[in-house]
């Protein structure tokens, strides 16, 4: 059996809302949660999400217009949502790993050459598996509020001021410290009942995947970033998680890569933007 064998048996479909779950096994043996959503037959899109999130931050994407011409396929990273959440800082610090679940997630999807849609730690598990699995199998990449560097002169005011909060061993400033960086994420506050939401699946991620977020690295991705050949960065003017640095030293490096700028919006601009957002990524993923 191949190794693209392996990973689409795991892809047994069961129905989700509005779409369809199937579970993803990693190299090293956890259990990946995606999900499929809209026109299979429209382009092909791979939505990883960031630091704490899960499939649900994309509700507005997959449950929107988007869904009905493109083909969208989210998962819930290693530690997050509901995928397997070891307690060990090991299992969340190699890059190798959080590559090959993205290429594991891609097989499993038996999906051809997608666009990777990457927002903020999600844009580094993209560059890594650009490094390690070349870029013959994806069409484009998206990057949204990213983090291509992880180093503190790129990183927002907000991010700084919570990195070693969210890793605290005391669970009050480690749950303070959740919603004031889930608030951060925007330049205006979502209705509450999804809040809520978004806060509770925040919660879900423990604590070393705190501890281990730092050390994944960047070596060597700017030669990954370079090599794209449609690279388009999506960031918020208000975003106070990464500097507009952070997207913008993309440019310099690839010559075709393009910047969109979002007035008012923050870390999340598919959801404070979404109407927006749908239409430029539908758009890209087209080609």
């Amino acid at each position: 059996m191949s190794f693209s064998d392996h990973y689409k048996q795991e892809a047994t479909m069961v129905p989700a809302p509005n779409g369809e779950r199937f579970g993803v096994r990693t190299v090293d043996g956890l259990e990946l949660v995606a999900e499929r959503h809209g026109n299979h037959s429209g382009p092909e899109i791979v939505l990883v999400h960031g630091l704490g999130q899960s499939c649900l931050s994309w509700s507005r994407q997959t449950e929107g217009l988007l869904a009905e011409t493109c083909h969208l396929v989210a998962y819930d990273l290693r530690g997050h949502g509901n995928s397997s959440k070891p307690a060990s800082v090991a299992a969340y610090e190699d890059a190798a790993l959080w590559a090959a679940d993205l290429h594991a997630v891609i097989e499993a999807a038996g999906l051809r050459r997608p666009t990777v849609v990457g927002w903020s730690l999600g844009a580094l598990i993209a560059g890594h598996y650009l490094q390690r699995y070349g870029h013959d199998r994806v069409a484009a990449v998206n990057v949204v509020g990213a983090v291509t560097k992880l180093v503190p002169e790129l990183l927002g005011v907000a991010a700084l001021a919570h990195r070693d909060l969210l890793a605290s061993p005391d669970l009050a400033t480690r749950s303070d410290a959740i919603a004031s960086f889930l608030s951060a994420c925007f330049a205006v506050p979502p209705p509450e009942a999804e809040f809520r939401r978004m806060l509770a699946f925040n919660a879900m991620v423990p604590r070393e995947m705190h501890q281990a977020v730092g050390r994944i690295g960047h070596e060597g991705l700017d030669e990954a970033w370079a090599a794209v050949p449609r690279l388009l960065a999506t960031w918020g003017d208000e975003d106070r998680h990464v500097r507009r640095e952070m997207s913008t030293r993309l440019l310099a490096l690839n010559p075709a890569a393009r910047l969109s700028v979002y007035e008012g919006a923050a870390h999340a601009p598919f959801y404070e933007r979404s109407e927006r957002f749908n239409r430029e990524l539908a758009a890209f993923a087209a080609g």
